[in-house]
Protein backbone atom coordinates (compact mmCIF):
# COMPACT_ATOMS: atom_id res chain seq x y z
CA UNK A 1 0.00 0.00 0.00
CA UNK A 2 1.40 3.46 -0.82
CA UNK A 3 2.73 5.48 2.10
CA UNK A 4 2.96 9.29 2.10
CA UNK A 5 5.41 10.94 4.49
CA UNK A 6 5.27 14.73 4.89
CA UNK A 7 5.88 17.52 7.39
CA UNK A 8 3.31 18.59 9.95
CA UNK A 9 1.38 21.65 8.81
CA UNK A 10 2.32 24.74 10.81
CA UNK A 11 -0.60 27.16 11.27
CA UNK A 12 1.90 29.99 11.76
CA UNK A 13 3.59 29.39 8.40
CA UNK A 14 2.74 31.43 5.31
CA UNK A 15 1.53 28.54 3.17
CA UNK A 16 0.88 29.12 -0.53
CA UNK A 17 0.25 25.50 -1.44
CA UNK A 18 -2.30 22.89 -0.40
CA UNK A 19 -1.68 20.55 2.53
CA UNK A 20 -0.07 17.28 1.43
CA UNK A 21 -1.31 15.65 4.63
CA UNK A 22 -4.93 16.66 3.98
CA UNK A 23 -4.73 15.65 0.30
CA UNK A 24 -3.39 12.19 1.15
CA UNK A 25 -6.11 11.63 3.72
CA UNK A 26 -8.83 12.63 1.26
CA UNK A 27 -7.43 10.10 -1.22
CA UNK A 28 -7.51 7.36 1.42
CA UNK A 29 -3.72 6.99 1.53
CA UNK A 30 -1.72 6.07 4.58
CA UNK A 31 0.08 9.28 5.64
CA UNK A 32 2.55 10.18 8.40
CA UNK A 33 3.67 13.63 9.50
CA UNK A 34 7.25 14.14 10.74
CA UNK A 35 8.03 10.54 11.68
CA UNK A 36 11.48 9.40 12.76
CA UNK A 37 12.96 8.61 9.34
CA UNK A 38 15.75 6.29 10.48
CA UNK A 39 13.27 4.01 12.25
CA UNK A 40 10.41 4.36 9.78
CA UNK A 41 8.41 1.13 9.65
CA UNK A 42 8.90 0.36 5.97
CA UNK A 43 10.45 -3.00 5.13
CA UNK A 44 11.17 -3.12 1.41
CA UNK A 45 9.27 -0.53 -0.62
CA UNK A 46 9.41 -0.84 -4.39
CA UNK A 47 10.22 2.84 -4.91
CA UNK A 48 10.88 5.91 -2.80
CA UNK A 49 10.18 9.37 -4.21
CA UNK A 50 11.03 12.68 -2.60
CA UNK A 51 9.23 15.81 -3.81
CA UNK A 52 10.54 18.93 -2.07
CA UNK A 53 10.80 17.05 1.20
CA UNK A 54 12.38 19.23 3.90
CA UNK A 55 14.93 16.76 5.23
CA UNK A 56 17.66 14.57 3.83
CA UNK A 57 16.63 10.92 3.83
CA UNK A 58 19.11 8.57 5.55
CA UNK A 59 20.91 5.97 3.46
CA UNK A 60 19.57 3.29 5.83
CA UNK A 61 16.11 4.13 4.47
CA UNK A 62 17.06 4.74 0.83
CA UNK A 63 18.81 1.40 0.60
CA UNK A 64 15.58 -0.48 1.35
CA UNK A 65 13.90 0.52 -1.93
CA UNK A 66 13.92 -2.46 -4.29
CA UNK A 67 13.79 -0.38 -7.47
CA UNK A 68 15.58 2.70 -6.17
CA UNK A 69 15.01 6.04 -4.46
CA UNK A 70 14.58 9.22 -6.50
CA UNK A 71 14.27 12.94 -5.84
CA UNK A 72 12.70 15.68 -7.93
CA UNK A 73 14.94 18.76 -7.83
CA UNK A 74 13.97 22.22 -9.06
CA UNK A 75 16.89 22.91 -11.38
CA UNK A 76 18.71 21.48 -14.37
CA UNK A 77 21.32 19.51 -12.48
CA UNK A 78 24.22 19.70 -11.97
CA UNK A 79 23.51 23.46 -11.87
CA UNK A 80 22.03 24.82 -8.65
CA UNK A 81 22.39 21.80 -6.44
CA UNK A 82 21.34 22.45 -2.84
CA UNK A 83 18.69 24.71 -1.34
CA UNK A 84 16.26 27.15 -3.00
CA UNK A 85 17.45 26.41 -6.55
CA UNK A 86 14.71 28.40 -8.29
CA UNK A 87 15.27 31.51 -6.18
CA UNK A 88 19.01 31.34 -6.76
CA UNK A 89 18.58 30.88 -10.51
CA UNK A 90 16.42 34.00 -10.81
CA UNK A 91 18.74 35.96 -8.53
CA UNK A 92 21.67 35.06 -10.79
CA UNK A 93 19.79 36.22 -13.89
CA UNK A 94 19.34 32.82 -15.51
CA UNK A 95 17.05 32.68 -18.55
CA UNK A 96 16.31 28.98 -18.13
CA UNK A 97 15.83 26.48 -15.36
CA UNK A 98 13.92 23.22 -15.05
CA UNK A 99 13.36 20.07 -13.04
CA UNK A 100 15.49 16.97 -12.66
CA UNK A 101 14.53 13.52 -11.43
CA UNK A 102 17.65 11.87 -10.02
CA UNK A 103 18.82 9.05 -7.80
CA UNK A 104 19.15 9.89 -4.13
CA UNK A 105 22.63 9.24 -2.77
CA UNK A 106 24.46 10.36 0.36
CA UNK A 107 25.69 13.59 -1.23
CA UNK A 108 22.87 16.11 -1.86
CA UNK A 109 21.52 16.24 -5.43
CA UNK A 110 24.48 14.27 -6.75
CA UNK A 111 22.92 11.02 -7.95
CA UNK A 112 22.53 9.84 -11.52
CA UNK A 113 19.94 11.66 -13.60
CA UNK A 114 16.79 9.90 -14.79
CA UNK A 115 15.10 12.69 -16.73
CA UNK A 116 15.01 16.49 -17.07
CA UNK A 117 12.70 19.14 -18.47
CA UNK A 118 13.72 22.75 -19.10
CA UNK A 119 11.50 25.82 -18.77
CA UNK A 120 12.26 29.43 -19.73
CA UNK A 121 12.53 32.24 -17.20
CA UNK A 122 11.04 35.48 -18.47
CA UNK A 123 12.96 38.71 -17.71
CA UNK A 124 10.23 39.96 -15.37
CA UNK A 125 8.84 36.69 -14.00
CA UNK A 126 8.77 36.08 -10.27
CA UNK A 127 9.76 32.87 -8.54
CA UNK A 128 6.13 31.90 -8.04
CA UNK A 129 5.32 32.41 -11.73
CA UNK A 130 8.25 30.22 -12.77
CA UNK A 131 7.41 27.65 -10.09
CA UNK A 132 4.02 27.11 -11.73
CA UNK A 133 5.82 26.23 -14.95
CA UNK A 134 8.09 23.87 -13.03
CA UNK A 135 5.02 22.07 -11.72
CA UNK A 136 3.90 21.35 -15.29
CA UNK A 137 7.45 20.29 -16.20
CA UNK A 138 7.52 17.89 -13.25
CA UNK A 139 4.40 16.15 -14.53
CA UNK A 140 6.06 15.63 -17.92
CA UNK A 141 9.20 14.24 -16.29
CA UNK A 142 7.22 11.74 -14.23
CA UNK A 143 5.09 10.66 -17.21
CA UNK A 144 8.24 9.89 -19.18
CA UNK A 145 10.13 8.28 -16.31
CA UNK A 146 7.64 6.11 -14.44
CA UNK A 147 7.37 3.24 -16.97
CA UNK A 148 11.13 2.63 -16.90
CA UNK A 149 11.36 3.01 -13.12
CA UNK A 150 8.52 0.58 -12.47
CA UNK A 151 10.09 -1.90 -14.88
CA UNK A 152 13.42 -1.54 -13.09
CA UNK A 153 15.10 -0.31 -16.27
CA UNK A 154 15.60 3.46 -15.96
CA UNK A 155 18.04 5.15 -18.32
CA UNK A 156 20.50 6.78 -15.92
CA UNK A 157 23.34 9.18 -16.67
CA UNK A 158 26.06 10.31 -14.30
CA UNK A 159 26.29 13.96 -13.33
CA UNK A 160 29.46 15.94 -13.91
CA UNK A 161 29.44 17.81 -10.62
CA UNK A 162 32.48 19.86 -11.66
CA UNK A 163 30.30 21.50 -14.34
CA UNK A 164 27.62 22.51 -11.85
CA UNK A 165 27.15 24.63 -8.74
CA UNK A 166 25.92 24.31 -5.17
CA UNK A 167 23.99 26.91 -3.16
CA UNK A 168 22.91 26.97 0.48
CA UNK A 169 19.67 27.96 2.13
CA UNK A 170 18.36 31.52 2.00
CA UNK A 171 17.03 33.55 4.93
CA UNK A 172 14.64 36.54 5.01
CA UNK A 173 17.61 38.85 5.67
CA UNK A 174 19.02 37.86 2.25
CA UNK A 175 16.21 39.94 0.76
CA UNK A 176 17.77 43.22 1.95
CA UNK A 177 18.35 45.52 -1.04
CA UNK A 178 21.82 46.96 -1.60
CA UNK A 179 21.21 50.07 -3.70
CA UNK A 180 24.86 50.11 -4.80
CA UNK A 181 24.08 47.08 -6.97
CA UNK A 182 23.04 47.50 -10.60
CA UNK A 183 19.39 47.96 -11.57
CA UNK A 184 19.39 44.49 -13.14
CA UNK A 185 20.78 42.85 -10.00
CA UNK A 186 18.19 44.53 -7.78
CA UNK A 187 15.40 43.67 -10.23
CA UNK A 188 16.50 40.02 -10.13
CA UNK A 189 16.57 40.01 -6.34
CA UNK A 190 13.04 41.39 -6.16
CA UNK A 191 11.78 38.75 -8.61
CA UNK A 192 13.60 35.96 -6.78
CA UNK A 193 12.09 36.64 -3.36
CA UNK A 194 8.74 38.25 -4.23
CA UNK A 195 5.71 37.00 -2.23
CA UNK A 196 4.85 34.37 -1.20
CA UNK A 197 8.58 34.29 -0.37
CA UNK A 198 9.79 36.72 2.33
CA UNK A 199 10.35 39.57 -0.12
CA UNK A 200 12.94 42.27 -0.87
CA UNK A 201 13.21 45.27 1.42
CA UNK A 202 15.18 48.35 2.39
CA UNK A 203 15.07 50.45 5.52
CA UNK A 204 11.98 52.30 4.27
CA UNK A 205 10.16 49.95 1.93
CA UNK A 206 9.18 46.41 1.09
CA UNK A 207 9.51 46.04 -2.68
CA UNK A 208 7.45 43.34 -4.40
CA UNK A 209 7.75 44.17 -8.11
CA UNK A 210 10.03 46.38 -10.20
CA UNK A 211 10.64 47.36 -13.81
CA UNK A 212 13.90 48.39 -15.44
CA UNK A 213 13.71 51.75 -17.21
CA UNK A 214 15.89 53.65 -19.68
CA UNK A 215 15.94 56.69 -17.44
CA UNK A 216 19.22 58.09 -16.16
CA UNK A 217 19.79 59.35 -12.64
CA UNK A 218 17.93 62.69 -12.30
CA UNK A 219 20.44 63.88 -9.75
CA UNK A 220 19.05 61.92 -6.83
CA UNK A 221 21.12 60.02 -4.24
CA UNK A 222 21.21 56.23 -4.30
CA UNK A 223 18.02 54.53 -3.19
CA UNK A 224 14.26 55.04 -3.47
CA UNK A 225 12.44 58.29 -4.07
CA UNK A 226 8.88 59.29 -4.85
CA UNK A 227 7.84 61.43 -7.80
CA UNK A 228 4.35 62.21 -9.05
CA UNK A 229 2.77 59.56 -6.88
CA UNK A 230 5.10 56.80 -8.19
CA UNK A 231 8.15 55.17 -6.62
CA UNK A 232 11.57 54.96 -8.28
CA UNK A 233 15.09 54.09 -7.14
CA UNK A 234 18.54 55.18 -8.26
CA UNK A 235 20.84 52.17 -8.49
CA UNK A 236 24.58 51.76 -8.34
CA UNK A 237 25.02 51.69 -12.10
CA UNK A 238 23.32 55.08 -12.45
CA UNK A 239 20.09 53.58 -13.83
CA UNK A 240 16.62 54.20 -12.45
CA UNK A 241 14.43 51.30 -11.37
CA UNK A 242 10.65 51.73 -11.27
CA UNK A 243 9.19 50.31 -8.07
CA UNK A 244 5.80 49.02 -9.21
CA UNK A 245 4.59 47.39 -5.99
CA UNK A 246 5.83 48.72 -2.67
CA UNK A 247 4.74 48.69 0.93
CA UNK A 248 5.95 51.47 3.18
CA UNK A 249 7.22 50.31 6.54
CA UNK A 250 5.49 51.70 9.61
Amino acid sequence: MPLVVTHADDPGETRWYASVFDFAQKKGLRVLADPGLASLDVDHPDLIFSFYFRRMLPMSLLGRARLGAFNLHGSLLPKYRGRAPLNWAILKGERETGVTLHEMVEQPDAGRIVEQQAVPIGPDETALEVFRKLTDAAELVLERSLPGLVAGKPALRTQDLSAGSYYGRRTPEDGRIDWTKSAREIHNLVRAVAPPFPGAFSDRLKVHRTAITDEANPGKPLGPYREGGAWFAVCGDGKVLRLLEVQEKK
